[in-house]
């Protein structure tokens, strides 16, 4: 493994590509609800951005993993290990926000149509990122203090 590299952790990585595609998936639904709206001649409901900007939170839960693994107290040759952390919490921290994505694009065409329901969506949307603080968290856990 290379040298040096438990100071560059993939969990940002992966973190970061997952809340590209959940906004990328919930911008493309939002976009299409607007269209409809105005098509009808409708308001379009600005709420579709909280949707949209949802995911974004886990590539900062993916920064912090990487900060944390960073200055865990670990022995130096363990890059590998390092590596393996960050690779699988960020992979579950990218599966977070791409479901939540999928949710605030349902939601999106949801509250689009209806004009009804942002509260009980933006409830959803929050349970799915519950998910990618929990990784976090039990990542901060379960690492070796920094002395």
């Amino acid at each position: 493994m290379i040298e040096g590299l438990g100071d560059f952790n993939i969990s940002l990585v992966l973190s970061a590509i997952g809340s590209s595609l959940g906004t990328g998936i919930a911008g493309m639904a939002a976009i299409g609800a607007w269209k409809k709206a105005f098509m009808q001649n409708k308001a379009a409901p600005f709420l579709l951005v909280a949707f949209v900007g949802a995911p974004l939170s886990q590539t900062f839960y993916g920064f912090l993993v990487q900060l944390f693994i960073r200055n865990a107290k670990m022995p130096s040759d363990v890059y590998q290990l390092q590596f393996l952390i960050g690779a699988l919490a960020g992979t579950a921290i990218a599966i977070s926000a791409i479901m939540q994505g999928r949710a605030g694009a349902k939601a999106a065409d949801a509250l689009g149509e209806t004009g009804k329901g942002f509260t009980n969506y933006l409830m959803v949307i929050g349970i799915i990122e519950t998910v990618a603080i929990f990784v976090m968290v039990f990542v901060m856990m379960a690492l070796p203090k920094a002395a």
